[in-house]
């Protein structure tokens, strides 16, 4: 069964609001929601608010939403062990509803907390490192751990998770699918793309999956999608355009634009017309049905909502009211 979520914005939305929107999705049925894990916020009108400390307060506020970081880093700002540690805790407080999203970073956060910023290739093998030490804090047994990147010394979770933690891997093209499906429990990725790149994306994922020993068929596929759902879709634009511009320059990734100044000035070359091609900005109910369907049918099965405003709980309430039963009827 396809599961739909709300995606969390600590970026945009100071964390006590986010947290009474948190709360308004879990009340109005959505399946899931993902918070992202920044130091920075993609402009300067932004919020940056400690996402783990945001996870503990919302899961005691909450009842059956599913919770997820979308995702984090642990292999610059944190050590695994500390991520290993958080994710655990947040367990006790929403048992058996936490999923840990993970990915290589930003410049946006990783240089600009701690001056480093390696290339992909040397952030991929941390992470895959991360991703075993984490693992195997996780079961509770003293972990001495020497890797090329991180070491511990009869490390020992003390407080352990409550039952077990899927790993989703974020993976925006086909060659980081492979690694998804070699080290991950699940699949993480973005809308907006061309349905091939998504095919081959699924495709890599599943034969390095296969090569791992694992069944795809039983590993999660999320995707965050960019929606607005109102009367007035240009203001949804607009608030996004406010908010988020930077989140879709790829340079993010690649160069050393660490400030949400850097990243606003440079979110600037992204215009009304090209978040109008990646996403679905529309008051008809129907327009949205199609556009989750062609993913869905692409073979994702865990859909998550984004809408950059300008009023959350209006869209958190309408979309759960308007949309997601006929998504559920599909």
């Amino acid at each position: 069964m396809v599961q739909f979520g709300w995606k969390a914005g600590p970026e945009q939305y100071p964390p006590v609001e986010l947290m009474k929107y948190a709360i308004a999705a879990d009340k109005a049925g959505f399946d899931m929601l993902d918070a992202s894990d920044h130091f920075h916020p993609w402009s300067e009108e932004g919020q940056a608010c400690f996402t783990w400390t945001w996870f503990g307060a919302v899961a005691t506020q909450t009842q059956r939403i599913m919770l997820s970081s979308g995702v984090t880093c642990p292999i610059l700002r944190y050590h695994p062990s500390i991520i290993a540690q958080a994710s655990a805790t947040v367990t006790h407080f929403a048992p058996r509803r936490f999923a840990l999203g993970v990915g290589t970073g930003e410049a946006l956060n990783e240089f600009a907390a701690t001056g480093q910023w390696p290339e992909y290739a040397e952030r991929r093998d941390r992470l895959a490192e991360a991703i075993e030490l984490i693992r195997a804090l996780w079961t509770s047994e003293p972990v001495t751990y020497k890797g090329k990147y991180y070491h511990t010394n009869k490390a020992r979770l003390y407080t352990t998770p409550t039952g077990p933690i899927p790993i989703i891997v974020s993976a925006l093209v086909p060659h980081s699918a492979q690694f998804a499906g070699k080290y991950g429990d699940g699949l993480w990725s973005v809308g907006g793309k061309q349905p091939e790149i998504y095919q081959e994306i699924i495709k890599s994922f599943e034969e390095s999956a296969r090569e791992a020993g694992k069944d795809p068929k039983r590993m999660p596929r999320w995707l965050e999608l960019t929606v607005g759902y109102s009367n007035n879709p240009e203001a949804e634009i607009q608030s996004r355009l406010k908010y988020w511009a930077g989140a879709h320059v790829p340079a993010l990734f690649d160069q050393k634009i660490y400030t949400p100044k850097m990243s606003q000035e440079n979110g600037e070359v992204v215009g009304a017309d090209t978040l109008k091609k990646m996403g679905c900005f529309s008051s008809n109910p129907e327009d949205h049905v199609k556009f989750v369907k062609q993913y869905i049918e692409l073979g994702f099965d865990h859909i998550i909502f984004h809408s950059g405003g300008p009023d959350q709980l209006a869209f958190i309430e309408s979309y759960a009211r308007d949309v997601l039963p006929k998504l559920r009827n599909l």
